[in-house]
């Protein structure tokens, strides 16, 4: 019964990681993400920033990249429902992108709380 468990486990994984690479090809916003992750984690070891701001940095930068893949499956889903422009389905996608917009916020605020004070 456990081996069942984790074999299924283990093939979630492999469908969880198909979709962030293809996240990572495909949408721009995500390559961006990423690139600022990148660039605020080598930010974190040239600052030599305590374990506690790893935890809200890394926290911060999951955040964003998943509110970033949620919003872009929303968009592709409502894509596919109505293809056309559509009132409803603009609203839909201006809230998710103002959830994204929250992230985004949250974030800019723990890399202040860490950043400013090293300089």
């Amino acid at each position: 019964m456990f081996i069942t468990f984790l074999k299924n486990r283990l093939l979630a994984s492999k469908y969880a990681i198909k979709g962030a690479l293809t996240l990572i090809k495909n949408e721009p916003s995500i390559q961006l993400q990423t690139i600022i992750s990148i660039g605020v984690t080598i930010a974190g070891f040239v600052f030599d920033i305590s374990a506690t701001q790893w935890m809200f940095q890394c926290f911060a930068i999951g955040l964003v990249i998943t509110a970033e893949g949620l919003n872009t499956a929303i968009e592709e889903m409502a894509n596919f429902i109505h293809p056309t422009q559509n009132p409803k389905i603009g609203i839909i996608k201006d809230i998710a992108a103002g959830a994204v917009f929250f992230a985004a916020i949250t974030a800019v605020v723990i890399g202040c709380f860490i950043y400013i004070p090293k300089f």
